[in-house]
């Protein structure tokens, strides 16, 4: 079992969900965050907004999945969230230790599902 946790643009998430969505990727979590890399000082547009410095808005999205899930999981990420420009993100792999469905008690890959 894997955790992949990847910080992509904003206004590329819907992208990113239908790539995941096609390559029967479901189960996410995305959260709001601000950050930077090296694009530190690089002017980003985002809905409009020029937004400059220090800490820029981002998507962070959780995905827990079973290792035969792996790199389709990486490709769909990647597909959805390339442009070729500077601050399209990260993607980082985890191994997973364990998953527990609270509902039912099942455990491992099989709570994944």
């Amino acid at each position: 079992m894997k955790m992949i946790v990847a910080i992509i643009q904003p206004h590329r998430l819907e992208e990113v969900k239908e790539a995941l969505y096609a390559a029967e990727v479901n189960l996410i979590t995305a959260s709001e965050v601000l950050g930077h890399g090296r694009q530190l000082g690089i002017t980003e547009v985002y809905r409009g907004v020029k937004e400059t410095g220090n800490l820029l808005r981002k998507i962070r999205l959780e995905i827990a999945i079973n290792d035969n899930f792996l790199e389709k999981t990486i490709e769909a990420i990647i597909h959805g969230a390339k442009t070729g420009k500077v601050g399209d993100g990260k993607i980082f792999v985890y191994d997973l230790e364990d998953c527990i469905r609270i509902r039912t008690g099942e455990r491992g890959p099989t709570a994944i599902g």
